[in-house]
């Protein structure tokens, strides 16, 4: 019914301006969409994400957003970091920690969080 049709991540912040320097400014994303100060739509890649206001932004204990980057991971992690993004690191069964990098099972993947919270992934 739906292996057709596209999805959009949609991410809840408190501070749309401060969302905006994040997403736009350090993630490097471009704004293809405005509605009513409350919502900002962005491209990435084929997709879109939602990135609105809601008094329950940061309430999300799950990774919220993946971008497969394949094996340009360790360069864009580097860039972020170079912009101030903190990576998080997890205990995860059978991977282990190269630097800022979950490395195991053919996958890398590096976890960090937007300024309210919302846990991004990249995946290579």
């Amino acid at each position: 019914m739906l292996e057709n049709s596209n999805a959009t991540a949609n991410l809840a912040v408190k501070d749309l301006a401060k969302a905006r320097t994040f997403y736009e400014g350090t993630l490097g994303l471009k704004q293809v969409d405005e509605m009513g100060g409350e919502l900002v739509v962005y491209k990435s890649g084929d997709t879109v994400i939602n990135v609105y206001h809601s008094q329950f932004a940061g309430t999300n204990k799950a990774t919220a957003v993946t971008w497969m980057v394949g094996d340009e991971i360790e360069p864009i992690v580097k860039s972020l970091k170079s912009k101030g993004v903190a990576f998080e690191h997890y205990e995860m069964p059978g991977l282990s920690l190269n630097g800022d990098i979950h490395v195991g099972d053919g996958m890398k993947i590096a976890w960090f969080k937007d300024p309210d919270g919302n846990i991004l992934s990249l995946v290579g």
